[in-house]
Parts: structure tokens; C-alpha cells; sequence
């Protein structure tokens, strides 16, 4: 794999994992009871964008390093799937 597609590869995880993690922890202005006006009440409070961006690319750098050693150090590819995962026939 060059250096181009694996910062590809690297960088659609990394965009995955931070729409999940964006919203953990994240409080309203309306739970907290904590509303400035003019702003949305349910818009957060506290964002920690910087906390979350590092968050997201540790767990980036995980699933990224789970991927490269399922296809370059196992081997598994998209075409080993049939044998991963066995055969459904509907029984009659």
C-alpha cells in the first residue's frame, strides 16, 4: 500500500470515528440551565472539540492499525469473505 492510499484509508476512519464521538458528554444549554441569548438552547454548552479530535484519532489509530494487519500481515481481503463467513442455504 503506498503512502497516499493509506492516509486515504486513514483519514475516511478518521472522519467515521468523529461523528461518533462528537457526541459523547455533550450537555445542553438547556440542561444546565445555562442560556445565553440569542443562542439555541440545545446547542452544547462545552464542546471540547480539541479533547474529541484527540480522542477520535487515537481510536483512528487503532482501528486503522487492526486494518492493516487483518490484510497485510493475515492477508484477508475482500475476496477471502466467502470463507470467512459460511454459506447460508435456506433449509425446505
Amino acid at each position: 500500500m503506498s503512502p497516499i492510499s493509506a492516509a486515504a484509508i486513514f483519514f475516511i476512519i478518521w472522519w467515521i470515528v468523529l461523528f461518533v464521538v462528537l457526541p459523547i458528554g455533550v450537555r445542553s444549554q438547556i440542561e444546565e440551565e445555562d442560556v445565553t441569548l440569542g443562542t439555541e438552547r440545545g446547542a452544547p454548552l462545552k464542546h471540547r472539540l480539541p479533547r474529541k479530535m484527540l480522542l477520535t484519532t487515537a481510536i483512528s489509530l487503532v482501528i486503522f492499525g487492526i486494518f492493516y494487519v487483518v490484510v497485510f500481515v493475515l492477508g484477508y481481503g475482500f475476496d477471502d469473505l466467502p470463507r470467512i463467513v459460511p454459506e447460508y442455504r435456506p433449509s425446505q
